[in-house]
């Protein structure tokens, strides 16, 4: 059963409401796609990345398949974890999934070339151990982008965005009000200047993309 827990805002994503979401979050799988291939075209070949909290492992397999890279991620839902070896194992790549809280992975220091977040940040339990945790198992030099939702999204902005996703009309009802639940939790630009500089990342852009922010760090 879902509970509440320390490391992750709100309810675990265990059992039955993480095989939903990995279930409807399927049906957007050219945008995981569309991702991969941006992030693929920009890492040279070889290259050690990570996912921080993948769900169901979709955009870690698509990167996967798209050049020699060695693939990583961890997750604190051990159904994800679950859903992601076994999604893995079908799309016949091989993934590090591992189970752990973003605030205390489960890698050695400097493992990692690029780290990616993806909708996840806002649910982390210690937003600023999260960040330290990313600089460390990065690589000098490596980088790191997170990909949230913005603190003051506007209700028709995040209609506009799920009017753009691949799903029908209940599915898009559900996560326009689910979003619109998430955003309570959400950062602001200032929130998330205010969390770098508690860390020892070098340098930080943050951008607003559609409903969201997209921030680039480097170690």
């Amino acid at each position: 059963m879902p509970g509440k827990d320390a490391a992750v805002k709100g309810r675990n994503m265990e059992g039955a409401i993480a095989r939903w979401y990995a279930k409807n979050t399927a049906s957007n799988i050219e945008g995981f796609r569309a991702e991969a291939a941006v992030l693929a075209a920009r890492l040279p070949a070889g290259a050690a990345v990570l996912e921080v909290a993948p769900g169901p492992g979709y955009l870690a397999i698509e990167l996967a398949k798209r050049g020699n890279f060695r693939v990583a991620a961890v997750d604190y839902s051990h159904t994800f974890i679950a859903i992601c070896r076994n999604n893995a194992k079908a799309a016949g790549v091989e993934i590090d999934f591992r189970q752990g809280d973003a605030a205390h992975l489960p890698f050695a220091d400097g493992q990692f070339d690029f780290l990616i977040c993806r909708a996840a940040f806002k649910n982390f339990g210690d937003p600023v151990g999260a960040l330290r945790e990313m600089h460390r198992v990065l690589k000098h030099g490596g980088s790191a982008l997170i990909e949230d939702l913005r603190k003051n999204a506007t209700s028709a902005e995040i209609a506009q965005e799920v009017s753009g996703m691949n799903m029908g009309w209940l599915m898009a009802l559900t996560t326009r009000w689910i979003l619109r639940s998430l955003r309570k939790r959400a950062y602001t630009r200032a929130d998330f200047t205010q969390m770098i500089a508690q860390t020892s990342f070098v340098t930080g852009g943050i951008q607003s993309t559609g409903i969201g922010f997209a921030i680039t760090l480097r170690r």
